[in-house]
């Protein structure tokens, strides 16, 4: 197959023993080239890959104390990164190198226009090319090379996604699928549409539509959004939508459904991430449970705890540093979570709370690249980012933005609602009965906006404040002022201190009497009545573990529900509340063949 653009120059440079500059949009498969083409084209040659983004001024280079051999007294020497002297002959691929600061352009200015770095030639050490990489949109850089001093010593291409040899390297990462139709469907695309749909980004609506998943899932979350696939108006205002169309015809070339979603889907979300090796971006309001379900799936999946890590406490620096060699070089030390044999999730929690706007950038290389500092972390199975939306409950909340290049980074990007977290069975599998009460009162005596206000923190602090008897105002959020969440608490008061109340419980106490309600009701309209509206809500709202324990009376009330209600319980359940539904449904059959 022909090389492509990006190929062609590589082996220009390295033939002319040139400096090559490329600037391309973010997700064009820039990086994944070199890492590709150079060890087939050049099998003597490694790839030595330096994301200029994580670099700090003592990373490339640092004056130590160094024993002299000659005369045994202690010496200043410079010593360089291990990476630049790895034993054999190398390509240097300096990439994002407009994210790095002003020292460190400085150093990489040495490194373009000499091929040297302080007292080093790196062609001594074997270096054979010398290549930057970058995006040149200002959103997404932090920095702009306009010194002729260095622009002068630099060969420079400017490349666009026909330019790579990504269609090619998709066909081959899926050989059980024809990827023609998605790429005739792709290049049908508007310029600017083409570059919100980057090739990275159509991998991962790729990945998603093989899993099952719907591909919006596979475009990422961009200040907390959604990305729009629109035109643009002449005037810089976006057109019409276009994302249900274009990834329907994607799905369509595809031979695939698109779902709207799917059962479970944080749960299979997190599986898949770590079957298959991928870094996810999951975004919800606070205390919906993310960090704890995240934290059970990794130990149910790999047997361990995930690497966690807080944001908003952690520097690239807290990770990996430089430190001096005997052999007079700088070594990447990692942190100690990060090293081993045995298999490692990283956890980013407060994913978009950095500790300083420049983590942000720094996080870069880890999510795509899966190094630090161009050193690998030994079987990472996955990457799960978790982050609050800039907005929640009409108010602000104090995180950071993004570009479309970092959000671009995450196979699946998901928005987490409340009931996507089965956090209610745990509810109830710690705290009993008293939790059942208190979700019986969250699900059918407060409004869509008070169960909003109450999330299932608010619900486990409203369980302990009342196993000690202490206000459970106290447990709503605080606004300040003397203001709490707006949320009405006498009915859930009332249910703590034995107030009636109608749960799945309360039916099985009285299932005769229910029994004869429903009944009636059947035979007064065969679409039901209040009393079948009531018990329906009740099972919709119960837990699995409820619905187990009152297996019988769930089988008996169901014979005198409308079919059409019936019908919704087998419907994007989770596997264990579904496999309950199936036994509650074939005990049903079996009571009305025996009447």
């Amino acid at each position: 197959m022909e090389a492509s653009v990006l190929e062609k120059f590589i082996d220009g440079m390295i033939a002319a023993g040139q400096t090559g500059q490329i600037f391309g949009d973010h997700g064009i498969g820039k990086t994944s080239t070199f890492l590709s083409y150079i060890p087939e084209r050049y099998p003597d040659l490694a790839v030595v890959l330096v994301p200029a983004a994580n670099l700090t001024p003592d990373d490339l280079l640092v004056n130590a104390p160094v024993r002299d051999p000659r005369t045994g007294e202690l010496a200043l020497q410079q010593l360089i990164m291990d990476q630049l002297r790895p034993g054999k002959r190398f390509v240097l691929v300096i990439d994002d190198s407009l994210q790095a600061g002003d020292t460190i352009q400085s150093q990489l200015m040495q490194v373009a226009c000499n091929w040297t770095l302080g007292e080093h030639d790196l062609r001594e050490l074997g270096c054979v090319g010398v290549f930057l990489t970058d995006n040149e949109s200002a959103s997404e850089v932090g920095a702009r090379r306009n010194d002729l001093a260095v622009l002068d010593r630099m060969a420079t291409i400017r490349i666009g996604a026909n330019d790579t040899s990504w269609r090619r390297h998709l066909s081959e990462r899926y050989p059980s699928r024809d990827l023609s139709g998605l790429f005739h469907a792709w290049a049908r695309l508007s310029p600017h549409l083409r570059r919100l749909l980057s090739p990275r980004t159509v991998q991962h609506v790729i990945d998603c539509a093989v899993e099952g998943f719907p591909l919006k899932w596979g475009l990422p979350l961009v200040n907390g959004s959604r990305l729009v696939l629109a035109e643009q108006r002449s005037d810089g205002s976006p057109g019409p939508d276009r994302t249900d169309h274009i990834l329907g015809e994607f799905a369509t070339a595809l031979g695939v459904p698109n779902p709207d979603s799917v059962a479970d889907p944080v749960r299979r979300i997190l599986r898949a991430a770590i079957r298959r090796r991928w870094a996810v971006l999951l975004q919800g309001p606070p205390g919906c449970g993310k960090t704890e379900i995240t934290r059970h799936v990794v130990r149910e999946e790999t047997g361990r705890n995930p690497v966690y890590f807080s944001l908003p406490v952690t520097n690239v620096e807290d990770l990996c540093v430089p430190v001096p060699r005997s052999d007079g070089t700088l070594s990447s030390l990692l942190t100690r979570s990060l090293l081993g044999h045995e298999p490692k999730v990283l956890v980013w929690d407060e994913y978009n709370r950095p500790k300083d706007k420049s983590t942000f950038a720094k996080l870069m290389e880890v999510t795509q690249e899966w190094t630090l500092a161009g050193r690998r972390i030994e079987n990472l199975r996955a990457q799960v980012a978790l982050q609050n939306p800039p907005y929640h409950l009409g108010r602000k909340l104090l995180v950071a933005s993004n570009n479309l290049a970092q959000a671009s980074r995450f196979t699946v990007s998901y928005e987490v609602a409340p009931d996507d977290i089965p956090a209610n069975q745990w509810l109830i599998d710690t705290y009993g009965s008293t939790a059942e009460v208190v979700l019986e009162w969250w699900k059918n005596d407060i409004d869509d906006e008070g169960r909003a206000w109450v999330s299932k923190r608010t619900l486990e602090r409203m369980i302990k404040l009342h196993r000690h008897d202490l206000p459970l105002q106290s447990a709503l959020i605080y606004l300040g002022d003397g203001e709490f969440a707006p949320v009405p608490l006498v009915g859930l008061e009332a249910r703590l201190a034995g107030g009636r109340s109608t749960g799945l419980r309360d039916l099985a106490a009285e299932i005769e009497l229910w029994e004869k309600r429903l009944r009636a009701a059947v035979g007064n309209n065969s679409e039901g009545t209040g009393d079948s509206d009531l018990v329906h809500q009740i099972l919709a709202n119960a837990e699995a573990s409820q619905l187990r324990e009152h297996l019988d009376v769930v089988a008996r009330l169901l014979r005198y529900l409308p079919p059409k209600l019936r019908a919704t319980y087998l419907v994007g359940q989770a596997p264990e509340k579904q496999k309950v539904w199936v036994e509650a449904v074939a005990r049903m059959a079996r009571l009305r063949a025996d009447a």
